[in-house]
């Protein structure tokens, strides 16, 4: 057919005038990116799975119709129609929708806004070419090639068979909703329990109250600007009216359809008045929309709008789900009528009366189809958001009648057309199932219909896995042993298997007593402690009431400071070099904790990170002067302790000396003072007296320096051997230390060493 142009749009649909005709062959559509000008290859469409039922189905008007297809923002399509056998077979009317959701923009009071509709309508019709081209027009290509099949492949033989089963409805009130500036409504009897915002944020809509009970005359027969239609002259609620509802479980938090509206009036596109309302929601049947996975959060109110507008162009009185849930695990009203109401919807056909649709946006089947030149949507495994969303709705929906979620109920099939279920016979269901338990497909797709026996058990409760998986103190989650060990404020933190959509709260338990409380999305609590050793456990709570409580931990609330057992102490350091600013020292200490030291540092006269193992600091001291050198213990509870050594450095030169044999000094600003002394003589000596807790003798060295024996008060300790491969000026060679401050006398003898017997002494350093 010839090529079009086209305004923008986001969903691709392809109707057709009789709903009981079927389309023979694989409908396949690429698009084009309005941002990137890039086109897609070919994906098959799902045929549609979601018919209401007789009644609503064989009203004049309505349309047949495959599953639309979420594109996001295009401006250029192309479709084709492959058959699976010979030759497609092509029901009569069969257009193109391209269906505009609009963008969020804020409406006066009364304005009535509408969607943006249809960006266009076209026929399909055979086409010689399915090459793409750079405009917006769908062509079509009916061909012959085998193999080609639709996406969701019907399924013979229903699931769940039985008889009838009844239980009592339940009598306790549900919690008071109030709602929340964002079009989201939230009950206050669950504070705690929130669904996931959609990222990024989209514009906040008009505040809505909870649309829980029956509408007003007003909200279901809205007066709309420019339309042509008129209401019925006394337009009145059903009769019989629906029975209020109450519910053991307080409502999830909904968007409701003012709030994926966002703007547009929802209310003025849908067919004017009530819905059809059952007796009660017995079974929940749960979807798949068939749509792309690849979506934004972000586009989940733009999605919705979007189904809800194919399905009107279905003629469908308003969108077929009751409920719609995003991956992100947003909830979204669906059909009008009130949610907390058994309202019929267009969902399970046959099976519409008494149960609820929810439909999880994406496509959650494990097959794939279409020909070597199309592929179908890429299945996904749902998110654990969706799940618990899913679980949180269903738990809600069915204690409104004392339905279990892991229990079965009874529906009876109201349609004489869907085989193999029978007219009028009942069948026993599980009370949340798949749309192929009512119906032959494959919806909900296998990867969420394997998921059902998980999100029952997440709707029944109780919370599972729950566990401690740490206790966190000032420096995270550290522990003494087998134990954690924190301060008197300690933050415990947890995980559970189950999702926070079917939890109301957590409590922290310490030795037995709850003395913190956390909403049901929270992971951690900070709590405050007495000093001493803690058994702490968390208790989660399910929207049922059921508790579950963890296995303990131990946590030690430690109070009690580091202590340094015995005093530190300072000593001349071999090998440093020394200056008239600077002799190179060390400072020993040992610091001990009852759970244990995370950190050391030293405070003075410099500052410096040690190892928490640290037994010394290595360091300097300013000569001639008296300082204080000071180390700090952390323990693992945040407790300080320090601990200090006041010390006076002193540089000893060799004026002050007592010398034998021959010793010659030397002139250098190299030198300590600017001199030195030397000697080659055998057995000279020089000897200092001092008062000090620690000595160091100072030496030059050189590859021609000998050898000297170093005496202490008279007893000879050690030879050293002052030879070095490159020169070296104010060394400290040897030294040594007492715990107490004393009177000493250090000799030095010469050895007289053959070829290299001179030793060139710069003085001695002291500690006192």
């Amino acid at each position: 057919m010839p090529e079009r142009t086209t305004k923008p749009f986001s969903m691709v649909g392809v109707t057709w005038t009789n709903a009981r005709s079927a389309l023979h062959g694989s409908v396949q559509v690429r698009t084009r990116s309005a941002a990137t000008g890039t086109w897609t290859g070919w994906e098959a469409m799902a045929p549609s799975d979601e018919i209401p039922d007789p009644a609503e189905r064989d009203r004049h008007g309505v349309r047949g119709g495959m599953s639309p297809m979420w594109t996001g923002p295009s401006d250029g399509v192309q479709v084709r129609v492959v058959a699976a056998h010979g030759t497609a077979v092509l029901p009569a009317g069969l257009t193109v929708d391209l269906v505009d959701p609009g963008k969020p923009r804020a409406a006066a009071p009364g304005s009535g806004v509408a969607l943006a509709g249809y960006a266009m309508d076209a026929t399909v019709s055979p086409s010689p070419s399915d090459t793409p081209t750079d405009t917006g027009a769908p062509t079509g290509t009916p061909t012959a090639t085998d193999g080609a099949t639709p996406t969701d492949t019907a399924t013979a033989t229903p699931t769940d068979t039985g008889t009838a089963t009844t239980a009592p409805p339940t009598t306790t009130p549900s919690a008071t909703p109030t709602a929340t500036p964002t079009g989201t409504v939230t009950p206050t009897a669950t504070p705690t329990t929130t669904t996931p915002t959609p990222t990024p944020t989209t514009p906040s809509p008009t505040s809505t109250p909870w649309p829980s009970q029956l509408p007003t005359l007003a909200q279901a027969y809205p007066s709309c600007p420019g339309s042509t239609a008129s209401p019925s002259p006394t337009p009145e609620p059903p009769s019989p009216m629906p029975a209020a509802t109450t519910a053991k479980i307080a409502p999830p938090s909904v968007v409701t359809r003012a709030g994926w509206a966002q703007g547009t009036n929802v209310e003025c596109q849908r067919e004017s008045g009530y819905p059809d309302y059952g007796t009660a929601v017995k079974v929940v049947f749960v979807h798949h929309t068939d749509t792309t996975n690849n979506y934004s959060c972000a586009d989940s109110p733009a999605i919705v709008r979007s189904i809800l507008l194919e399905h009107l162009r279905e003629s469908w009185r308003d969108i077929g789900y009751n409920f719609l849930v995003d991956k992100c695990g947003t909830i979204f009203e669906g059909r009008f009528g009130g949610m907390a109401l058994p309202v019929i919807g267009a969902q399970t056909y046959g099976f519409n009366t008494n149960s609820m649709g929810i439909a999880a946006i994406g496509t959650y089947t494990d097959l794939s189809g279409g020909d070597s030149t199309a592929s179908t949507f890429t299945g996904a495994a749902p998110t654990k958001a969706m799940e618990g969303a899913i679980a949180r709705l269903a738990a809600w929906k069915l204690s409104m009648n004392g339905e279990s979620p892991t229990g079965s109920a009874v529906l009876t099939e109201g349609a004489s057309d869907s085989p193999p279920w029978k007219f009028n016979t009942a069948y026993t269901l599980n009370t949340i199932s798949g749309h192929r338990n009512g119906f032959a497909t494959d919806c909900p797709g296998n990867q969420l219909y394997n998921a059902l026996p998980t999100i029952r058990s997440y709707a029944a409760g109780p919370v599972t896995g729950l566990a401690v998986t740490s206790v966190t103190g000032p420096y995270g989650a550290l522990k003494s042993g087998t134990s954690y060990a924190t301060g008197t404020s300690a933050t415990v933190h947890w995980s559970t298997t189950t999702p926070a959509a079917v939890i109301s709260g957590f409590d922290v338990m310490v030795d037995g007593k709850a003395v913190a409380h956390a909403s049901g999305t929270a992971t951690s609590a900070t709590v405050t402690l007495a000093g001493g050793t803690h058994q702490v456990q968390v208790r989660a709570t399910h929207i049922t009431g059921s508790t579950t409580l963890s296995a303990a931990v131990t946590d030690i609330a430690d109070i009690t400071k580091p202590t340094f057992p015995g005093a530190p102490n300072l000593g001349v350091r071999t090998g440093g070099t020394l200056s008239s600013t600077a002799v190179p020292v060390t400072m020993t200490f040992r610091a001990a904790d009852n759970t244990g030291v995370h950190a050391l540092a030293a405070t003075s006269p410099a500052a410096a990170t040690l190892s928490a193992t640290a037994t010394s600091w290595a360091t300097n001291a300013k000569p001639a002067t008296t300082q204080v050198f000071t180390v700090k213990a952390t323990d693992l509870a945040g407790n300080t302790a320090t601990a200090s050594a006041t010390r006076t450095t002193s540089i000893v030169q060799e004026t002050s000396t007592t010398r034998t044999g021959t010793w010659t000094r030397r002139a250098s600003s190299s030198y300590l003072g600017g001199y030195s002394y030397s000697s080659a003589t055998k057995n000279a000596s020089i000897t200092w007296t001092f008062t000090g807790r620690s000595v160091g003798w100072i030496v030059s060295r050189a590859s021609t320096s000998g050898q000297a024996y170093v005496y202490l008060d008279g007893t000879k300790v050690s030879t050293v051997d002052l030879k070095s491969s490159s020169t070296l000026y104010r060394q400290a060679i040897w030294t040594h230390t007492w715990s107490t401050s004393a009177k000493h006398t250090l000799k030095i003898v010469v050895v007289g060493t053959s070829g290299r017997p001179t030793i060139t002494t710069d003085g001695i350093a002291v500690l006192n």
